[in-house]
């Protein structure tokens, strides 16, 4: 049989898969049954010619062959082996809490599975049944009843064994609204990524990403009517941070040099060496204060850099955008002028980035302004704009003394804004939050998304499939959050509005009946 070959540029648009229109429903069951009779009378090598005889895979003949075991033991089990009613399901119920909600492998599922005594229990129809469930889930968020939403996109990369994979979430609820296994990460891929997006309903509002070069070419192509907003954590701190704290280290280490120099002076035993004893610390010294002065100054002009994303000044009121850029265009310059090639050359990028580092004080001044035309109090209001910017402040501390500090600036802010309020349970305070929760600016979420899908990722033996982050994606969106700001809901219950009654376990069924409704019975 000729199979013909499209050209090599057909082929990159082409999907990977295509059924053949040559092999009928009845010709797939000849191949199977031809298979299973192989199988069954031991007769080796009749895979490999089916195989050829068709032109398909050894894999596809396998897969026909235990499709059709599985029709067989539906079709001529014993009528007594039936399981009770409601219970045909528990066995999905395991497998799927194992894997997603207690992170099992699948070597660990089958050995739990096991001892509770369900089937099916071997790791390879564990893995089989996961990945035929995989496949009926959407990898992509839809709107409800053609609705276009407009939100922020959060986008980046999460690299699986060195395998990309392109992941968008939607900030305020943490849904993700697609993640896409590639082979590549060029800027093709994420145009499409996004133009699926639209196609399912969901429109940028601004997009948040790093200056990554293909994100930075996707966005002028296809979201070039969104403001885009840069990482501001990947554009500074993650930058500079690490060069101050080897500043910092160079810093120490030239202190203790210059300690060492002078113990060598008291341990001198003779004039001539207690006085190169002299000369050397004297040059450590030296070499020790300009160390430490140029660690000193680096670090004060990071954290004045840090200083200047602040949202709100001290009366609560939205910063000027100029006045901030201003600030942030002398730190640079006075950052220049330490002679650290590493930090010249940071710089220059930060430089590069800043006319559109700050866009989102334009965002925080329009909802602001929106804040502002409810019937909240402007002094109030402007309270609980300082105590949210606090409580922004909190989530990013890394040591317990910071996170006290700032949370008992939230809580004076607060304290303050609730001496404003009509009543103790005002709902303001929420609303408010939620509206400024609008404003983003850092594409951490996803590195936290990325703590929540790499457990999955460190169990699949590097072999990770677009169905098992369908089945992590799913999951993510409808299990129901158990403490944080987010504490009882969903992420989908964030996203929409609407709130989420089943289980997630339940809401899979749901969509297997609907795609698939003999899944589960010819699974049996």
């Amino acid at each position: 049989m000729h199979i013909p070959t499209l050209p090599a540029a057909e082929m990159n648009n082409s999907p990977k898969f295509v059924r053949r229109p040559d092999l009928s429903p009845v010709i797939r069951l000849q191949i199977a049954c031809a298979a299973v009779v192989a199988q069954l009378s031991r007769h080796w090598g009749v895979i490999t010619t089916l195989a050829r005889q068709y032109a398909i895979s050894r894999t596809f003949v396998y897969l026909l062959a235990a499709n059709m075991h599985q029709a067989g033991r539906l079709l001529f089990r014993d009528p007594g082996t039936l399981p009770p009613p409601g219970d045909e399901r528990m066995a999905y119920r395991y497998m799927l809490s194992l894997r997603l909600e207690g992170r099992c492998s699948l070597g660990a599922i089958s050995t739990l599975m096991t001892r509770f005594g369900l089937s099916p229990s071997s790791i390879g129809t564990i893995s089989q049944t996961l990945q035929r469930i995989g496949q009926l889930l959407p990898n992509t968020l839809s709107t409800h009843a053609n609705e276009i939403r407009l939100v922020v996109f959060v986008s980046d990369e999460v690299f699986a064994h060195g395998q990309p994979i392109l992941v968008t979430v939607e900030p305020q609820s943490s849904a993700l609204l697609r993640v896409e296994l590639v082979d590549t990460r060029d800027w093709e891929q994420w145009k499409q990524h996004w133009e699926c997006l639209e196609d399912n309903g969901y429109h940028a509002l601004y997009l948040v990403s790093d200056e990554g070069r293909a994100l930075s070419k996707a966005q002028k192509e296809t979201l070039k009517d969104s403001v885009r907003q840069p990482d501001t954590y990947h554009a500074i701190a993650h930058r500079l941070g690490p060069l101050v704290a080897r500043l910092d280290a160079a810093a120490y280490t030239a202190i203790a040099q210059e300690y060492e120099a002078e113990q060598k002076i008291t341990r001198a035993s003779t004039k001539a060496t207690r006085q190169q004893g002299r000369t050397a610390h004297t040059k450590a010294q030296t070499r020790a204060a300009t160390k430490i002065a140029r660690a000193d100054a680096a670090r004060y002009l990071y954290h004045c850099l840090i200083e200047e994303l602040r949202l709100f000044d001290d009366s609560g009121q939205v910063r000027q955008r100029q006045t901030a850029e201003g600030n942030i265009e002398t730190a640079l310059d006075l950052l220049d002028t330490l002679g650290v090639t590493s930090i010249t050359n940071a710089v220059k990028t930060i430089r590069r980035l800043l006319p559109n580092l700050l866009n989102y004080f334009d965002v925080a001044r329009t909802v602001v302004a929106t804040l502002h035309t409810s019937s909240c109090d402007p002094d109030t209001l402007s309270m609980l704009c300082l105590a949210w910017q606090w409580h922004k402040a909190l989530i990013k501390a890394k040591t317990a003394p910071a996170r006290q500090y700032c949370a008992a600036q939230e809580t004076i802010y607060l304290d303050r804004a609730n001496d404003q309020l009509k009543t103790p349970d005002d709902p303001m305070k929420a609303t408010v939050y939620q509206q400024l929760d609008q404003i983003v600016h850092s594409s951490s979420l996803v590195e936290c998304l990325n703590s929540i899908i790499r457990p999955y990722l460190n169990t699949t033996n590097n072999h990770v499939t677009q169905e098992l982050l369908n089945l992590v994606m799913f999951y993510h969106n409808h299990r129901r959050y158990q403490d944080g700001k987010r504490k009882g809901h969903t992420p989908m219950e964030l996203l929409t509005g609407t709130p989420q009654e089943q289980d997630w376990i339940d809401l899979v069924f749901e969509v297997i009946e609907q795609t698939h409704p003999m899944f589960f019975a010819s699974a049996r």
